[in-house]
């Protein structure tokens, strides 16, 4: 993964726990606290043992910190730069989705080695949404949950 998300992962701590908060998980992770650079690429794994020493930060299981970093990402993002990308996907909810393909696939060329994941909206019959997510990585679907909470604040 981009250096961006674990970035968040940072500001998700520093922004509920304060620094030490941070020195700790990066203790617990066995990494150093100079940080990471936004556009880098990490190994995957490294993003894996942030979760996990955060979730041992914050006596919350994994899943709970996945749903708390997608509900954040989209706060952080939108203040990292991102916010007209996001505005150009669609101006509700609906739209949103059914064009987060076509965001990500801008992204993708700017970014080459990000593996980001497929979304598709299925409209029901009460006027619910189906979200189908598909994606290379495994365990990341509570990450999607937390997303959709923090697109249906955005989008009220």
């Amino acid at each position: 993964m981009y250096g961006l998300v674990n970035r968040a992962i940072e500001q998700l701590v520093v922004s509920s726990k304060g620094d030490a908060a941070w020195q700790r998980v990066c203790a617990g992770a066995g990494i150093g606290a100079e940080g990471f650079v936004a556009m880098c690429p990490y190994d995957d794994s490294l993003t894996f043992t942030l979760v996990q020493a955060v979730s041992e930060e914050l006596a919350m299981p994994p899943a709970q910190v996945l749903e708390a970093f997608g509900e954040y990402w989209i706060l952080y993002t939108a203040d990292e730069g991102y916010g007209e990308l996001m505005a150009s996907a669609g101006p509700d909810m609906r739209s949103f989705l059914a064009n987060l393909d076509d965001m990500h696939g801008r992204v993708e060329a700017v970014l080459p080695q990000m593996k980001l994941p497929r979304f598709s909206v299925e409209d029901l019959a009460d006027g619910a949404l189906r979200v189908h997510y598909r994606s290379e990585r495994e365990g990341l679907a509570p990450i999607v949950v937390g997303l959709l909470r923090g697109l249906a604040g955005r989008f009220g």
